[in-house]
């Protein structure tokens, strides 16, 4: 049922949901206010129920249940038409390559070209919507791993994943920690410890069972662990960043088993330069640094 209503309306509802306001979405899409809100009423009579409230402008539980679903709907459907349009298109002049803050490591420095690349770093969340959606023409994703296992990507698009890096993981610690002086640390050893939420750079507290300390929304990873080394939460990070991190004293996990794994996501039908760099990114042994 969902996959017969007009893409259109349900993209003027995710508009105006997110930014609470009808004026407001309809100077971002270009329509009139008056458009928007045609839009708003065609969609909830469709649905026979409203979506919407208007003071203030807020979901309703319906409307709260249909954003759920209108995400990956809509992804899907940029996805598709950027995969039409890739086959029809000639290559690009110059390259988009999305990646993930620590997935920005010796691999992808040494296979960048000096010239007609475009580097955009967004959080780890964000790189296989950009590259189903055409916005990057190939993208590095990172993120822990038992061994040779994939990442748990979201289902965004029919992409290529191809392994390129798994490293060893540590837990950076400051100085005075108990733990700084162990040649190996246990998950299990930090069960009470208090993890930085770091969503744009990866590191992920679900790996721990207590709250996160802090939440840190930034990409740049040096602040990242300058938080951890002045005590106001733990990371956990590839061993080379955390023993470059200028602070802190890094010591790698031991338990459980896991790495920190690097992929390359494409889309399916890559050629000229994009097929180039990325047979470079991926070329050699797929675990190496």
């Amino acid at each position: 049922m969902l996959m017969t209503m007009d893409p259109h309306l349900l993209r003027t509802f995710v508009t105006v949901a997110r930014l609470s306001s009808f004026s407001a979405a309809a100077r971002e899409l270009g329509y009139t206010q008056s458009a928007v809100s045609q839009h708003i009423a065609a969609l909830e009579g469709d649905l026979r129920t409203e979506l919407l409230t208007r003071r203030p402008v807020e979901p309703t539980p319906a409307g709260v249940r249909l954003l759920e679903h209108a995400a990956p709907l809509l992804l899907r459907l940029d996805a598709a038409r950027a995969d039409v349009l890739r086959l029809a298109s000639a290559p690009p002049g110059r390259i988009t390559l999305a990646a993930s803050p620590l997935a920005v490591g010796p691999r992808l420095l040494a296979a960048l070209p000096a010239t007609g690349v475009t580097l955009r770093v967004l959080p780890p969340a964000e790189v296989p919507a950009a590259v189903a959606t055409g916005d990057c023409d190939l993208g590095l994703v990172d993120g822990p791993a038992a061994p040779s296992d994939p990442l748990r990507l979201p289902d965004v698009a029919p992409l290529a994943v191809t392994g390129v890096a798994e490293e060893e993981l540590a837990v950076l610690l400051p100085a005075g920690h108990p733990l700084a002086g162990r040649a190996a640390v246990r998950l299990d050893d930090l069960a009470d410890a208090r993890w930085l939420d770091a969503p744009g750079v990866g590191v992920p507290p679900g790996l721990a069972r207590t709250a996160p300390a802090l939440r840190y929304e930034g990409t740049d990873l040096r602040t990242l662990c300058a938080l951890a080394a002045a005590g106001h939460g733990l990371a956990l990070l590839p061993l080379r960043v955390a023993r470059t991190a200028g602070a802190g004293v890094a010591v790698p996990l031991d338990a459980p088993r896991l790495v920190h794994r690097t992929e390359l996501l494409s889309p399916g039908n890559l050629t000229g330069a994009a097929a180039a760099l990325a047979a470079r990114l991926a070329g050699g042994s797929p675990y190496g640094p």
